[in-house]
């Protein structure tokens, strides 16, 4: 196929996304290498990712664009190898397996303190934020805290374990607000050196840990936004590690983002170039992990709240620019912006979404109204 018929098909394909090349919609892509044409049919989300990355094209409102070929599947008609390629090495090895635990703490979770400092709320919660009746990003991320806490009916003297801590900024709430002693894990060297800064003085440990390596009960655990990097061949194992250390009438809060396919892998450009070794659950791979070990309370589902939350954190991003760009060149700079604005469109158009689930052991009893 020359070059001509590669641009004729991409156009054809944006075209019924209503998306127009050099097109006057801030949604309409500007293309200055043709090289992409060709990267785009071949390559998929890989092709497009590092041709952007590389300057090959722009658009003045990315995640307009990805909300538009998402919305209208027109990238279900552009599949690409790498996606087949990767769906293979998916199902034939464990991506997740202990002695790979700790690749994406190094690789992106360690890119640097100053770039999430900047990017995120003041408490530096990196995961969706619960936008009923707030107002900006720092008082939906504590919305989203009080909402998880409710849930787990927190009280005061309880022991909580926190799996995949981030910075500390929920084990900070939880110890601050509800009056519980926290144990956070994380697989980040740099996330576990500024939490344990952070928490000083508070009865929160912070641990550089595997949540396979946990030892003790907990009368509740949590863990927000880390479940993307368990992986599906150890999703079951991930449940009975959670049973094991909850008390009998423990409680146990999962938040995380979900695809509405069951697949063992992540799309190849957030794999190579965001977060190494990643996937999203199903429905299906959690319900059934979770059978027999757990049993589900509530499932709440709020996936449009990531997409404000992605909009805030690349405003900040954007805003903050001139105090990172000594660390951060320009290719990281539209790596980075692809990355929020290409999930924001993604979230928008349902493409993927955000699920909190409360199971228990034993099972609730009475009436628990669980908040909302």
């Amino acid at each position: 196929m020359n070059s001509f018929l590669f641009s004729h098909k991409v156009k054809q394909l944006l075209s019924g996304a209503g998306i127009t090349i050099n097109g006057p919609e801030p949604w309409d892509i500007a293309v200055h290498d043709d090289r992409f044409y060709r990267r785009i049919l071949t390559e998929a989300h890989l092709g497009a990712g590092e041709s952007y990355m590389d300057g090959w094209w722009d658009c003045p409102q990315l995640d307009e664009f990805f909300y538009r070929v998402l919305r209208t599947g027109a990238d279900k008609k552009v599949s690409g190898i790498p996606w087949f390629i990767n769906g293979l090495i998916g199902k034939a090895v464990n991506l997740q397996k202990p002695s790979r635990a700790f690749a994406v703490g190094e690789t992106h979770y360690n890119i640097g303190n100053d770039l999430y400092a900047a990017m995120l709320d003041r408490r530096m919660i990196y995961s969706c934020a619960y936008w009923k009746g707030a107002s900006d990003l720092d008082e939906a991320q504590a919305k989203k805290l009080d909402l998880v806490f409710s849930k787990l009916m927190l009280k005061p003297g309880m022991h909580v374990l926190d799996i995949g801590c981030g910075w500390g900024g929920a084990a900070m709430y939880a110890a601050e607000h509800f009056g519980v002693e926290v144990t956070g894990i994380t697989i980040s060297s740099e996330q576990a050196k500024l939490a344990e800064e952070r928490c000083a003085g508070l009865p929160v440990q912070i641990k550089l840990m595997d949540y396979r390596d946990v030892t003790g009960t907990f009368d509740r655990i949590y863990s927000i936004g880390m479940f993307e990097h368990v992986g599906v061949k150890n999703y079951h194992h991930y449940f009975q590690t959670v049973k094991d250390h909850l008390v009998s009438d423990g409680l146990f809060l999962l938040h995380t983002i979900g695809s509405n396919r069951s697949r063992s892998t992540t799309d190849p450009w957030t794999s190579k170039y965001i977060f190494p070794n990643s996937m999203l659950p199903s429905a299906n791979h959690i319900t059934a992990a979770s059978e027999g070990l757990l049993i589900l309370e509530d499932w709440h589902s709020f996936g449009h709240d990531y997409y404000l939350t992605l909009k805030a954190w690349e405003s900040n991003f954007e805003k903050n620019l001139p105090t990172l760009a000594h660390c951060y060149n320009e290719r990281f700079r539209r790596m980075w912006h692809y990355y929020l604005l290409s999930a924001a469109g993604s979230f928008r158009a349902r493409n993927v979404q955000l699920w909190q689930l409360l199971f228990s052991r034993k099972g609730i009893e009475g009436g628990f109204m669980v908040p909302r």
